[in-house]
């Protein structure tokens, strides 16, 4: 899959006190790039420092089969798909929760190559986790 990077931040779930911010600014900046377009949209983690626990890149991106790509996630990537409540107020967070919550039981193995939020026009929300 190739993905053009509309923009990205350099962040740490638990230990930049700027987080929430820094990616309600990131989406509003990508919502204004994308008014009126029906396509599907893509949040991607990568540039892993560690785990879930480190420093990571968060990139909002289209696909682009047409121009360079910012981005290629490799079509053979071996991924387990959580599907996001949308009807809860917190899904996408609550979906986070659960993975973190399996790697640290030890039932969910991460490859912490490219993970992605992937964001369907029709409101469905998907979680891709890749595995090792």
């Amino acid at each position: 899959m190739k993905l053009k990077i509309l923009n990205s931040i350099r962040t740490n779930n638990f230990h930049d006190e700027r987080l929430m911010q820094k990616i309600t600014d990131l989406w509003q900046e990508a919502s204004g790039l994308l008014a009126n377009q029906k396509v599907i949209t893509y949040a991607v983690y990568h540039n892993y420092e560690s785990d879930y626990k480190g420093d990571y890149s968060l990139s909002i991106t289209v696909e682009d089969d047409d121009g360079e790509p910012s981005l290629k996630i490799l079509n053979n990537a071996k991924y387990e798909i959580f599907h996001v409540d949308t009807t809860k107020e917190h899904g996408v967070y609550d979906t986070w929760k659960e993975i973190w919550a399996r790697e640290e039981a030890g039932t969910l193995k991460r490859a912490y190559s490219f993970d992605f939020e992937k964001y369907c026009p029709n409101g469905e929300i998907e979680v891709y986790i890749a595995l090792r």
